[in-house]
């Protein structure tokens, strides 16, 4: 297992960056509810790093959810500041999934206290038309310390908007697969149909729509 370190956010410090935010999302692969994005920004402080990784910090798919929580509870309260931006199933189904990520992670950094001047981002792809120096990095999630922070505030905050879908919808389980494609619910939306939840523009869905409107 990976153990992020902050040597990422202290090289950018180096060069004359002052706010540096770590920025990943929640929430792509789903069948139902929206894509989170989380930012989070961090001071360099050498303290709040060793008692953030002795929790276990880790990238959000590496930890239980209870240690989750945990993780949420306190970069909740040591980090500079952080965000989370939430972009539903329609704006999914309208814009596509990487677009809606994108517009996800982009409104999660403009909801940040303090505006950074860098932004270090999981995956291969910067975000255009965004006017911050910023760097993507594959993987980022394992190993940079504020981007797996950010996992942690994304993944935390889509769980609880699943758990609020699951009390809507309880025929689908929500709760327990969060929207993913299990056994469990596909089982639920051939007994059951889609529901407003679910994203119209996924397959199986999509091709359950389709049948629908003839």
């Amino acid at each position: 297992m990976t153990i992020p370190d902050f040597q990422k956010e202290e090289e950018f410090f180096g060069k004359g960056c002052e706010v540096v935010a770590g920025i990943d999302e929640a929430g792509r692969g789903p069948l139902a509810g929206p894509v989170v994005a989380g930012a989070v920004v961090f001071e360099n402080d050498a303290a709040v790093v060793r008692e953030l990784l002795a929790l276990g910090l880790r990238d959000s798919k590496q930890v239980s959810e209870k240690k989750r929580e945990k993780l949420y509870e306190f970069i909740s309260r040591e980090a500079k500041c952080w965000a989370t931006e939430a972009v539903s199933e329609k704006v999914i189904d309208e814009i596509n999934i990487l677009n809606a990520t994108k517009l996800a992670m982009k409104n999660a950094v403009l909801k940040l206290q303090s505006q950074p001047d860098f932004i270090l981002i999981d995956g291969n792809a910067t975000l255009s038309d965004f006017p911050v120096n910023q760097l993507a990095i594959p993987k980022a999630d394992e190993h940079i310390f504020s981007v797996s922070a950010a996992s942690i505030m994304a993944k935390v905050t889509r769980d609880r908007i699943l758990a609020e879908l699951d009390a809507k919808y309880p025929e689908y389980g929500f709760g327990v697969h969060k929207g993913y494609g299990t056994k469990a619910h596909m089982d639920a939306l051939r007994k059951n149909g889609f529901c407003d939840a679910h994203r119209k523009s996924f397959e199986p869905i999509k091709s359950m729509v389709k049948f629908s409107s003839f």
